[in-house]
């Protein structure tokens, strides 16, 4: 197929996950023999730091504004089987109208903000996604599975919603024999509602145990001077610095959006790059987590500080290294990009064949 992929970003990764989900479909559906271009808005903070300018899968374009994607790549988008437009996509609203109007061939919405879009559609907020717009897709690829897929038919008239969780290459994510310099640590970007997990299953613990060593990577926190000293925070770490963070680490932090809880579902992508480089998970609880890790057995799950001081102080180094094995295993076996190239193949032969039915 010709695939057209219109999504925030595929260069740069600087303070978001969509870039790493781009990069491992792209290129796996590429070496399924599909032909992809991807289209990005070209965007001043994403151009200063672009730890992936020139993608050595499918072909990258940048476009500089609406106009210019409208007048200088209809054609792409006419001549593909599949055209894909992403979440939080600059003009996202225009901009699927617009694909909706010019394609010839499948239409797909890939959210990978499910629980923050219809948060969002309820408040009226229709930054990247208009309500109108849903039925108009021919498939609404959801980061969120569960109950979220039969609202979006249900509610929103998609004619077609389904999965397509975020992904891990394991190609760049797997163990390393390497000293372990911290005993927690915790990847992601600053947000109001995903802060007080932060402070409650990692600044709380700090606090409590000033021998062990703690770090956040991620930017735009605010008062870091006032975290324990035994808790470093690194602004911004690339995505070529991932698998060693990971590994450094005796275990490593998963916490989640309050819509995304509230949907359940909806697994982030550094849960499942923490668990191929077989470092063990701590984290929060939501709906559906158990679908894809067990817990107790693949993944550790906290309610409150001292559940996370009782994980550090009395778990021994076997038992820390089976939990981390039994959930690479579990990973490698159902949620690699190639299998989301595999399911993004799959749900687009399924349509296909009905039209030509």
């Amino acid at each position: 197929m010709k695939i057209v992929i219109l999504g925030l970003s595929i260069t740069s990764s600087w303070g978001n996950g969509h870039a790493t989900t781009y990069r491992g479909l792209v290129r796996e559906l590429e070496k399924r023999g599909h032909e992809v271009t991807f289209l990005e808005r070209d965007q001043p903070w994403y151009a200063s730091s672009r730890d992936l300018p020139d993608p050595p899968y499918g072909t990258t374009v940048l476009y500089g504004s609406f106009d210019e994607l409208r007048d200088t790549h209809v054609h792409a988008v006419r001549e593909a089987d599949l055209v894909i437009v992403g979440s939080y996509v600059p003009d996202g609203v225009r901009v699927g109208e617009w694909v909706q109007d010019e394609a010839e061939g499948l239409t797909a919405f890939y959210d990978i903000d499910t629980p923050v879009t219809l948060a969002k559609m309820t408040r009226g907020d229709f930054e990247y996604l208009h309500p109108r717009q849903i039925p108009g897709y021919d498939l609404y690829l959801s980061f969120t599975g569960g109950p979220t897929l039969k609202r979006l038919q249900r509610e929103y008239g998609s004619p077609r919603a389904r999965a397509l969780y975020c992904s891990v290459d394991p190609e760049l994510y797997f163990p390393e024999h390497a000293p372990l310099q911290w005993d927690l640590g915790y990847m992601g970007t600053y947000s109001d509602d995903r802060q007080p997990s932060v402070d409650a299953f990692l600044l709380e613990p700090a606090r409590h145990e000033p021998g062990r060593k703690f770090i956040v990577a991620g930017p735009q926190y605010p008062d870091t001077g006032r975290w324990p000293a035994n808790v470093t925070h690194q602004p911004h770490l690339p995505p070529a610095q991932h698998r060693a963070f990971y590994n450094s680490q005796r275990f490593t932090l998963n916490v989640t959006r309050k819509d995304m809880i509230a949907a359940g579902w909806s697994p982030s992508v550094r849960l499942f790059e923490a668990a191929a480089c077989g470092t063990p998970i701590i984290s929060d609880r939501w709906p559906g987590l158990e679908s894809l890790l067990v817990p107790h057995q693949e993944i550790l799950l906290v309610d409150r500080t001292e559940d996370v001081l009782e994980i550090l102080r009395r778990t021994g180094e076997d038992e820390r290294l089976r939990i981390a094995e039994r959930a690479r295993q579990r990973i490698l076996a159902e949620h690699t990009a190639a299998h989301r190239a595999a399911e993004v193949e799959q749900y687009a032969v399924e349509l296909l064949s009905g039209v030509a039915a």
